[in-house]
């Protein structure tokens, strides 16, 4: 059982449940080559949601009955998603676009009493609900902060730093970073020949 957006981009998974959070942003078409969106159209979405509820019920402990989904949740899901990207890319600042969607959550006691919430509603506003649920324990265990989009902004996919300190930037710094640092060493480049070619104009 896999993450089927996160799998695709080789990429380390959040812990538990958050990886469906992850996912959610790994269906955004990125890689070299570029990777299919997986919301681009129902059939695929349908498919890519299947995945991953099964996997997050895996994860959870508790397993969710299918969301099926129509052409009108494509919509709300792509937005969903536009959201938690921009939450996640901002990690406390101020993200320009927030997670305030109206989802529902139940709070209900398990036979042993242990208190639980539970994610409510249909369509894109029930896979609204999980990722609410998840964003929720991410941060009162203090993993949300290790969620992160790689700075590359041709890349984006989205990452889960094991880093000590929390210090990664990029998925892989071998791919992202050392292209993002070649493509600014070139802009740099230019400018000081741009430069010099000035200085020598006015001179």
């Amino acid at each position: 059982m896999t993450w089927p957006a996160t799998d695709r981009y080789h990429l380390v998974h959040a812990d538990g449940g958050l990886g469906f959070v992850q996912d959610l942003i790994n269906t955004l078409p990125a890689g070299r080559p570029r990777e299919a969106d997986l919301l681009a159209e129902l059939e695929l979405t349908q498919r890519w949601l299947d995945g991953a509820l099964a996997r997050w019920g895996a994860e959870s402990g508790v397993p969710q009955d299918r969301i099926v989904l129509d052409e009108k949740d494509l919509d709300g899901l792509r937005d969903l998603r536009t959201d938690v990207y921009a939450l996640v890319r901002s990690h406390g600042a101020d993200p320009g676009s927030a997670l305030t969607r109206s989802v529902s959550l139940a709070a209900r006691l398990t036979p042993d009493g242990v208190a639980i919430l539970e994610p409510r509603g249909e369509g894109w506003r029930r896979v609204g609900a999980v990722v609410m649920l998840e964003v929720f324990r991410a941060q009162q265990l203090d993993t949300w902060r290790r969620l992160k989009t790689c700075r590359n902004e041709r890349c984006r996919v989205s990452f889960y730093d094991r880093s000590r300190n929390n210090s990664g930037v990029w998925h892989d710094s071998r791919q992202c970073g050392n292209a993002v640092n070649l493509r600014a060493s070139r802009a740099r480049k230019r400018q000081r020949q741009t430069d010099d070619a000035t200085q020598d104009a006015i001179g």
